[in-house]
């Protein structure tokens, strides 16, 4: 079972998430609704895994990634984003992101991308 934190300003996606991560066996340690409490959360609970939306207030996810590459350069991060943001999902995996999940998602999509990248 895997330590994740959930990164997302919409609650509704952090709850979607949540279900399908739960329902794999892991344990939600944290959720951030800002780029900011991403990294503070990031620092405080030192999960397994993290998802990060990419567009969020305060702070951005690609940003937050950043800090958090900076702090903990192994950090595993899953970038959560909406289709049609080809160039940022490759600005995300640049800043140290290690895998995304594509909006709307499907169970089967957010399980493959998390137990590959758990692997690791």
């Amino acid at each position: 079972m895997a330590r994740i934190l959930l990164c997302d300003d919409s609650s509704f996606m952090r709850m979607m998430l949540k279900k399908v991560i739960v329902g794999m066996g892991h344990e939600i340690v944290g959720e951030a609704a800002d780029g900011r409490q991403a990294v503070q959360l990031h620092r405080k609970l030192k999960p397994d895994l993290t998802t990060m939306d990419i567009t969020m207030p305060n702070m951005d996810g690609i940003e937050a990634v950043k800090h958090i590459h900076e702090e903990e350069p192994l950090a595993r991060i899953v970038m959560v984003t909406a289709i049609g943001q080809r160039a940022i999902i490759t600005e995300a995996l640049k800043a140290g992101a290690s895998d995304f999940i594509v909006k709307p998602f499907n169970p089967e999509q957010v399980e493959e991308t998390i137990e590959k990248i758990l692997k690791y």
